[in-house]
């Protein structure tokens, strides 16, 4: 029996699995510092206050693929982190429409979620529930959280007492406990020393070859460089540029550096 060899002209199309589509997101500000909710109301009835429209996000086309780890870079206030925030929705787009294939675990912020008068074993299973998973299934992973995140003798102390490493390695340990199909890692990796970085690293390296998608964003951009299969470069809430991270760092660091 001879073998069969298929040929095709054409490359199977990647699957995305986070769509942008001419995203935008506005908020409106006061013009002058307002300091009580009465000066609020009293100004408000006299029509005396003046609102001016921020956009932190212009128009923004995107799409990252399954399996890919994907970085932005920008300088602050250029609207990465809005953009991880629409994405994970927990902001809503002002116009335009995100669409996402999978189930996302965000971490954006070293703590969120956490009550501080909590264990950090209470957090564990209060941040998986924010997550999505039930305790049972938190039970059948608790043991690897500890071990990862190295807390062994303080998962018992209240969380107001972690350092911001500690938060760090918990907070990151929870939000990989399971093989997310999306993780969205807001700056996660810049806290921590070395070590820790490396076991990080090494962790998502593992979700990437297990078919999972990263989006991550990072100062450091040696690390981005990397990791990521794609970069993209947004400044003032617009992508500049997209495509292979040593050609978009590069534009950066001329433009910036």
């Amino acid at each position: 029996m001879s073998d069969v060899i298929e040929e095709k002209d054409e490359l199977p199309v990647p699957q995305p699995m986070i769509q942008l589509e001419n995203v935008s997101v506005d908020y409106r500000l006061p013009s002058e510092r307002i300091g009580t909710f009465k000066e609020y109301a009293i100004r408000k009835l006299q029509r005396k206050i003046r609102i001016n429209k921020f956009s932190a996000l212009k128009g923004v086309n995107l799409q990252v693929n399954q399996g890919e780890v994907f970085g932005l870079i920008g300088n602050n206030g250029a609207g990465k982190s809005t953009m991880l925030k629409v994405i994970s929705k927990v902001l809503k787009p002002t116009t335009g429409r995100v669409v996402i294939y999978g189930k996302i675990a965000p971490l954006l912020e070293l703590g969120a979620g956490f009550h501080p008068e909590l264990s950090g074993r209470e957090n564990v299973f209060l941040n998986g529930s924010l997550l999505g998973y039930s305790r049972a299934e938190m039970e059948v992973v608790f043991d690897d959280i500890v071990e990862f995140s190295e807390l062994s003798q303080f998962i018992d102390s209240p969380v107001r007492a972690y350092s911001s490493g500690m938060f760090a390695r918990l907070g990151f340990a929870v939000a990989t406990a399971h093989v997310p199909e999306i993780l969205i890692l807001d700056e996660i990796l810049s806290v921590g020393d070395e070590a820790f970085q490396r076991k990080c690293n090494n962790r998502m390296k593992s979700f990437q070859q297990a078919g999972t998608t990263v989006l991550m964003v990072s100062h450091a951009l040696d690390t981005l460089e990397g990791m990521c299969n794609r970069l993209a470069w947004i400044d003032h809430g617009k992508i500049l540029k997209i495509g292979e991270p040593h050609e978009v760092i590069a534009a950066y660091r001329g433009e910036n550096w």
